[in-house]
């Protein structure tokens, strides 16, 4: 095992949760222990909310929920997260007709709250439990997805409702009313539908899904941290996604889905020229992700990495997207990781091709450092699907 490596970081989140359950709630174990993963989109950015394709992959890193039920019609859940705002710790009452959940502080809870107002069961108890999760916040990788979806298989143990699609868009719709991020569902649906050692293709109009193996042994995907912080809950992911409904509105179209690239071209004088290019690159990522997820079936490689470029370009000099908030360090770093190896392909995240021997992982997260090409190990994907009591 390498140096710094945790051999079992499920195990590890969970024995981290489970000390702090006992200090917190009185010294017993807890009854229940779920997690739900965070993900990386290897193609098809700002897609999902256009109804187009997008194809994630779920990866290790998770958020561990451990707890039990209490018969006082009271939830209390706390979080472990640094970052998260205090209090730590927050009681409510279980919501029933006539008394529902409203967001408000602390913004951590948002999104639990959300998950448990919208759980369909006709009736749930009390409970108490802890959160304790291994994905970054703000990193890129679908900690709230993660959290959603947790909380919602927590409430499953509780009170068994429906799974599957409707399990993803319930924790969407709380991230909406509750958190107030008009997020697509691709996040949510990885989490609650990622396969070991297969990515997802994801048709955000019909819904469909298609999964598409990862299980070469000479495969690798590294997946890098430029160490920004993202947040969706600002203005510009709104702003983008308003964009591209109104370009679609101006195209006569549902969507920018049933747009075609000569569909914008006729129309361009009506769009403004930010309109125009954030159209502009939805509608060629829709095609570049159908495209790359049979790329991946063949087990053509270098043409995936070729369209994991042509994305990331696209992003940045089309969709100003990448490079209007980035530092300059990940400007410098970006290029040297994708030209770190003869056989590696695609922006970050990037395929990385090589002999079984050297490489006995198929996924690795990886950190890069500003400025090199050198990537320190955090972990091995992929996730391993999980739930269960204690």
């Amino acid at each position: 095992m390498e140096k710094g490596r945790d051999s079992n970081p499920v195990g590890t989140l969970l024995a981290a949760a489970r000390k702090v359950y006992k200090r917190v709630y009185g010294g017993e174990d807890p009854k229940i222990a779920v997690s739900a993963p965070g993900r990386v989109n290897l193609i098809g950015e700002h897609t999902d909310y256009n109804q187009g394709f997008v194809l994630p992959m779920a990866i290790q890193m998770r958020t561990v929920m451990v707890g039990s039920p209490r018969e006082d019609g009271i939830i209390s859940i706390t979080t472990t997260a640094e970052e998260a705002e205090e209090p730590k710790t927050v009681q409510f009452s279980v919501p029933r007709e006539g008394v529902s959940l409203k967001p408000e502080e602390p913004h951590w809870a948002n999104y639990v709250k959300g998950v448990i107002q919208h759980y369909q069961a006709d009736s749930l108890p009390g409970f108490d439990v802890v959160i304790e999760s291994n994905v970054p916040i703000g990193g890129g990788l679908s900690s709230s997805a993660s959290l959603e979806v947790a909380m919602y298989t927590f409430l499953q143990q509780l009170s068994p409702v429906d799974s599957g699609q409707i399990k993803a868009l319930v924790c969407q719709k709380a991230e909406h009313t509750f958190a107030m991020m008009p997020c697509g569902i691709m996040d949510q649906f990885i989490s609650v539908m990622g396969k070991e050692g297969h990515a997802l293709l994801i048709d955000c109009r019909s819904l469909e899904t298609r999964l598409v193996p990862l299980t070469d042994p000479a495969l690798v995907v590294l997946i890098t941290n430029s160490n920004v912080r993202h947040t969706l809950t600002g203005s510009e992911y709104p702003t983008r996604r308003r964009q591209c409904e109104e370009a679609a509105k101006m195209l006569g179209k549902a969507s920018l889905r049933e747009a075609s690239m000569s569909d914008l071209e006729e129309s361009k004088s009506l769009l403004s020229k930010e309109m125009y290019r954030r159209a502009r690159h939805v509608i060629g990522e829709i095609e570049r992700t159908s495209r790359a997820a049979e790329a991946l079936e063949a087990k053509d490689y270098k043409r995936f990495g070729e369209l994991m470029v042509e994305s990331h370009n696209s992003l940045r000099s089309v969709m100003a997207i990448l490079f209007s908030t980035e530092s300059p360090e990940r400007a410098r770093a970006s290029p040297k990781a994708m030209h770190m190896h003869p056989h590696t392909y695609g922006a970050p995240p990037c395929l990385h091709a090589c002999p079984p021997r050297k490489c006995p992982a198929r996924t690795h997260v990886c950190e890069t450092c500003a400025c090199t090409a050198c990537p320190r190990m955090l972990g091995i994907c992929p996730p391993i699907s999980w739930v269960g009591n204690i």
